[in-house]
């Protein structure tokens, strides 16, 4: 039996800058130099010869860092745009969830965009109205279902996007890392449901996330992506182990000279973020962070009375999660003070997170430092249902242990 995905060495350019299709009079008047003189604009390959197969019934993980290629190669497979090279031969039926608010209409309700979106998946009038109720029940939006979309969250769009395609009778299906926008709850939910869909009904999967957990438990196969080329086609494992080998280290900042806050009774010199497992040399867990932070002493005197706070903060600048000791160490040969924290149970989504560092000395601040650090949680336990997922959406006081 042939492969029912083939892409034969595929490459795809890009130009850098902005390439308008219907332009003004003063971009024809600007751009005309360039066009007399036969100045070219810059251009890059997004992906340069990637080659694979994937069998009918099969699940693969597309893995990678930001600005890798991974979406650019699932809109190819969508055919949303064109390969500049090589060729894909699809043997089946498309369904694709790339980007939030894909095929929807903002001023049809969600009832409408169902058999508007379906009907742009490919699916037959008969076959969404058959399959309507199921859609809408596990969406989890029945009492907005009659709403304009313009009104519904990135969320709840998201929810209904992912329910029309996951239902779409067809036999390939690409999920791209969209379903990060949804809660937790609903994203256990959805990798649920691909895994009955790729284990019992047969379909093939495409699954691009930087959730290794979920990789992990949905699919059998990792293609590593590095610089839009394929740098790692083995067991998801494999590919899980080499990303992280390739792609992440142990954090260690030196903020002697960063802008800061405060009287400078004690300043903080350095703050190193890193795995407390042995022999592990990158962050990938979130049960084995350890932030360690040297402070200086600026006084002759010993410092009595000291705190320090450290604030995470998700990308957006939102306080996700907040760690506070009053236990610290002084060294013999020094004026430096070393705190030291384990994080034990931390429920955050994989993503990119900045540290807050807010020293204080007898009730006054010392050390002021915004957005100083950061790290990457590549994988988390959300998806395990024995993780229980707080009820309140206010900031998460974390479980630690100071090591002094």
């Amino acid at each position: 039996m042939k492969p029912i995905i083939e892409v034969n060495h595929v490459w795809k350019e890009y130009q850098k800058g902005i390439d308008r299709k219907y332009k003004s009079l003063r971009d024809t008047l600007l751009d005309m130099p360039s066009k007399l003189f036969g100045a070219e604009k810059e251009k890059f390959w997004a992906l340069e010869d990637i080659d694979f197969k994937v069998e009918a019934g099969e699940s693969l993980g597309i893995i990678g860092r930001n600005g890798a290629g991974k979406s650019t190669l699932l809109k190819i497979l969508s055919r949303i745009t064109p390969p500049t090279k090589g060729e894909i031969i699809l043997r089946g039926r498309i369904a694709s969830l790339l980007e939030v608010g894909t095929g929807f209409h903002p001023e049809l309700t969600g009832r409408e965009n169902v058999f508007f979106n379906g009907s742009i998946l490919g699916m037959k009038h008969t076959e969404i109205k058959r399959k309507y109720d199921e859609i809408v029940a596990f969406s989890g939006v029945e009492s907005f279902i009659d709403t304009p979309m313009k009104h519904y969250s990135s969320g709840m769009q998201m929810r209904l996007a992912f329910s029309v395609a996951a239902h779409l009778d067809s036999e390939i299906l690409l999920i791209d890392e969209v379903l990060a926008v949804g809660d937790a709850e609903f994203q256990k939910k959805c990798i649920g449901k691909m895994d009955d869909v790729s284990k019992g009904e047969g379909k093939t999967i495409l699954f691009v996330s930087h959730d290794m957990n979920a990789l992990s438990n949905l699919t059998s196969r990792g293609m590593l992506i590095q610089d839009g080329t394929v740098f790692l086609d083995s067991h998801i494992q494999n590919s899980i182990k080499k990303y992280i080998e390739v792609n992440t280290q142990n954090v260690e900042t030196e903020i002697r000279n960063a802008p800061r806050y405060g009287n400078g009774v004690v300043k903080i010199l350095k703050i190193k973020i890193h795995s407390s497992k042995e022999n592990s040399s990158f962050i990938y867990s979130l049960e084995d962070i350890e932030i360690s932070v040297t402070l200086e002493n600026n006084t002759a005197e010993k410092i009595k009375d000291l705190k320090l706070d450290i604030g995470i903060n998700n990308t957006s600048g939102r306080r996700v999660a907040w760690l506070t000791s009053h236990d610290y160490q002084e060294s013999p040969k020094s004026n430096e003070i070393f705190m030291h924290f384990r994080i034990t149970d931390i429920p955050l989504v994989p993503g990119d997170y900045n540290l807050n560092l807010y020293c204080e000395v007898n009730n006054n601040v010392a050390d002021w430092l915004k957005n100083i650090s950061s790290f990457k949680i590549l994988n988390s336990d959300l998806h395990n249902p024995k993780m229980k997922i707080p009820e309140n959406q206010g900031d998460i006081i974390l479980k630690y242990e100071t090591l002094c």
